[in-house]
């Protein structure tokens, strides 16, 4: 396992003078929530995630060295361009700036280039699916290819933690979103190999009952959040119920490890649901308090309740930190869990509107 000390460079062996490359990163859903961060975006807790499989972002990276003779200045900064689907992104920038100023100790070579970032989501803008995740994964999966190129020698474990650590730095759940189906990110002692500092795909066995595992995310609203991650992550350092919250993840994940051997889908469900709340009480009695849900979030869950206890059907629900309810299912229940989704739950979502994906791989070279 490597450590932050083993992402700094000491040299290159081979140069490069301009190119491209393009990658897609999915998003994910944790199934342990993980709230609440420290510094250098580690997290306060540790999380387990189905990483998904359609809902993803696509970003092509080209890049060009700059001619030093041209200016000094210009070579002791950050260059880039930021287009979102094919237009000019300004309001993003700051972000990426503050990426590459947290990566450029692992990336040394960040300022001898100018890049193009040019990337899509294959979820609609604005859905109210986080973007950040998928964004920041499938950026640093290029800045490794890129770093490859002038290194061939890197191993692929080398090179796919390092994009997991990198991602970290600019989103903390997009850790999550570089390999696997299942992906555990934070120390948990009877997981081995898990850190901190990057996400590892879940080393023990996975149950059939979870391969092709389901997820429909009904979009209930699909604005803004009024509270954003960052400030509801900060709000538990002084929160009167954190350091319980932080042991009951560690639990919780303990008890999953048997869950996903054995295929007890009850158990899933207990465990997954509870998470789902837990983390908006979270929200809920933090100071200052806030509400995500809606009340559609909350017709929907009772929807689902009622539909299980009706026809035992194992679905269950999750949600982020937001309105959306992400309904997750075995791949053989899908045609009745669809049929009651367009029955009874399509009319709580804003235009009627929901996206069918299930578990994923990771990301992907083009």
């Amino acid at each position: 396992m490597f450590t932050a000390n083993d992402f700094i460079p000491s040299s290159y062996s081979q140069t490069i003078e301009n190119g491209s490359f393009e990658w897609s990163a999915p998003s994910n859903i944790a199934l342990v929530k993980y709230w609440g961060k420290k510094a250098n975006q580690i997290p306060a807790n540790p999380s387990i995630s189905f990483t998904l499989k359609n809902c993803k972002t696509i970003t092509k990276l080209a890049f060009e060295k700059k001619n030093i003779s041209t200016s000094l200045d210009v070579t002791h900064e950050f260059s880039f361009d930021l287009l979102f689907e094919g237009k000019p992104k300004e309001d993003f920038k700051p972000k990426i700036q503050k990426f590459f100023e947290r990566i450029e100790q692992y990336l040394p070579f960040l300022k001898d280039y100018h890049f193009t970032i040019d990337t899509q989501n294959t979820f609609p803008h604005s859905s109210g699916i986080a973007s950040s995740a998928s964004g920041m994964a499938a950026l640093a999966m290029n800045l490794m290819s890129l770093e490859k190129a002038l290194h061939p020698e890197m191993t692929e474990d080398y090179f796919y933690q390092k994009a997991s650590f990198l991602a970290r730095l600019g989103s903390g759940s997009a850790c999550r979103s570089v390999k696997g189906e299942v992906v555990a990110w934070g120390q948990q002692a009877n997981i081995n190999g898990t850190s901190d500092e990057f996400g590892i795909e879940f080393p023990y066995t996975i149950h059939d009952n979870f391969k092709n595992y389901q997820d429909t995310i009904l979009l209930v609203d699909k604005g803004e959040k009024q509270v954003s991650s960052t400030v509801g992550h900060d709000l538990m350092h002084n929160h009167p119920f954190a350091e319980r919250r932080f042991a009951q993840a560690h639990e919780n994940l303990d008890k999953l490890i048997s869950i996903f051997e054995n295929g007890n889908l009850e158990a899933f469900i207990e465990i997954i649901e509870s998470e789902a709340l837990t983390l908006h009480a979270m929200m809920m009695t933090s100071m200052p308090y806030f509400i995500l849900m809606k009340p559609n979030t909350l017709e929907i869950i009772n929807k689902i309740w009622n539909f299980r206890k009706e026809t035992k059907i194992p679905i269950c629900f999750t949600l982020d930190a937001g309105a959306n309810v992400h309904v997750l299912y075995p791949q053989n229940v899908i045609e009745k869990v669809l049929q009651f989704i367009q029955k009874e739950l399509i009319g709580y979502c804003q235009n009627a509107q929901y996206i069918c994906d299930e578990i994923g791989m990771g990301a992907m070279q083009l």
